[in-house]
């Protein structure tokens, strides 16, 4: 009998992601040919603009296929701070840069890099899937706050002062939010900034992801933008992958004090050694190159997002939000959590409600379970609007026929 124990007790510890999984059923399910809508996955339906794709074939011919430095190739690094210049009016220099293989490794490296074990994080929720369980698996102790729908899924100033202890290293969150499409005004940005300013001992880490994709009337602020007197301890972390439509180019970054890029600078020296160069000279292209694609693709997300707003608001028993930003609508469901299927099988939670809704109405979401919060769904309206009005009539009936 093998009695060796390949997992350790840290990988043990975490769970691989909620949402990949529910996607990779969806893929599964499509295969042996059921047709299944999935809205489980956060990823642009749009190909990576032409002018971004020539830039990596030309890069590929023209030799530029060696390791960079693990801080990523200076070309890179100053179109980044350009952008950082142009589109926040932020001013970095290029050794204030990180760069990774997707900004989750970002906020992995991160993690590794500053925390010592029993270091807390202060989370609100509903959270993205991965933020907790990279915390863990790097020794830290996720501190959650649980800001509902009755919230608008903002933290407040006093729920922040009240998570906050003496282990508390970093506050971590995002805007546009994913799960919830949420987005924090300047003004509360700035009231969460005076709270951190009590506290020295807490960085924040402010994911900016979705940076573009903005759906209703509140305009995106940055973090630093908001709270510059915190700019010594701020971590903006940012990509290519939603605004360009690059998720599978891998290609994510940070910007911060140069003492802490260069902490995660040399994690990264440790782990993949760099980005990939080819990857690395197509993000240029599309920070530096015409922005018309990103313009368009928003256009198209807002209707999306006021289709399935309006569909799923006429669902009796959802409780929806229309979003601010991001591509995801997170309707609660407390309404359908114990009732029946057709088949007899009683609906205990949100895991459950998803479920049915996979293999009864074969659309593929995501439970609030996974982001922290109960009892909720997540669909992501990263996908055409026939497919949405398809899912949202499906979703109608299938709910419908609980009792």
């Amino acid at each position: 009998m093998n009695m060796i124990r390949f997992e350790s007790t840290k990988a043990a510890s975490i769970k691989s992601s909620p949402s990949m999984a529910v996607s990779m059923a969806a893929k599964a399910m499509r295969a042996k040919g059921e047709n299944v809508i999935d809205l489980s996955l956060g990823e642009p339906d749009f190909e990576t603009p032409d002018f971004i794709v020539e830039a990596a074939i030309e890069a590929m011919r023209s030799g530029k296929t060696r390791y960079t430095s693990p801080d990523g190739l200076e070309e890179l690094r100053a179109a980044i701070v350009a952008k950082f210049k142009r589109e926040n009016g932020l001013d970095y220099a290029t050794d204030q840069i990180s760069i990774g293989n997707g900004a989750k490794q970002i906020l992995f490296n991160a993690f590794l890099g500053t925390l010592e074990p029993g270091d807390e994080v202060v989370v609100p929720a509903p959270y993205w899937v991965s933020y907790t369980d990279i915390v863990i698996l790097h020794g830290g102790v996720p501190r959650i706050v649980s800001c509902g729908v009755e919230d608008d899924f903002k933290l407040t100033p006093e729920r922040l002062e009240a998570a906050i202890t003496p282990k508390t290293r970093w506050f971590l969150f995002n805007s546009p939010s994913n799960p919830t499409g949420a987005i924090y005004t300047a003004a509360e940005l700035a009231a969460l900034g005076a709270v951190l300013e009590r506290h020295p001992h807490v960085s924040v880490m402010s994911d900016e992801i979705y940076e573009h994709i903005v759906c209703g009337d509140v305009p995106f602020t940055s973090f630093a933008n908001a709270c510059p007197q915190l700019a010594d301890r701020t971590l903006i972390i940012n990509g290519v992958s939603k605004a360009y439509a690059m998720t599978g180019w891998r290609l994510g970054y940070a910007a911060g004090p140069k003492s802490l890029t260069k902490v995660l600078n040399k994690m990264q020296s440790q782990s993949t050694t760099c980005p990939s160069s080819i990857s690395q000279i197509a993000a240029a292209a599309a920070l530096n190159g015409p922005q018309d694609f990103v313009t368009r693709a928003v256009a198209e997300y807002k209707l999306r997002g006021a289709l399935v707003a309006k569909g799923f608001s006429a669902i009796p028993g959802l409780d929806v939000r229309p979003p601010g930003g991001a591509f995801y609508l997170f309707p609660k469901c407390a309404a359908y959590i114990g009732k029946t299927a057709p088949d007899g099988t009683r609906i205990g939670n949100d895991t459950e409600l998803a479920s049915y809704l996979l293999t009864s109405a074969k659309v593929a979401t995501v439970p609030g379970a996974a982001f922290g919060v109960e009892p909720y769904i997540r669909l992501s309206f990263a996908t055409s609007r026939d497919n949405l009005s398809i899912a949202i009539d499906r979703v109608a009936d299938a709910l419908g026929q609980l009792r």
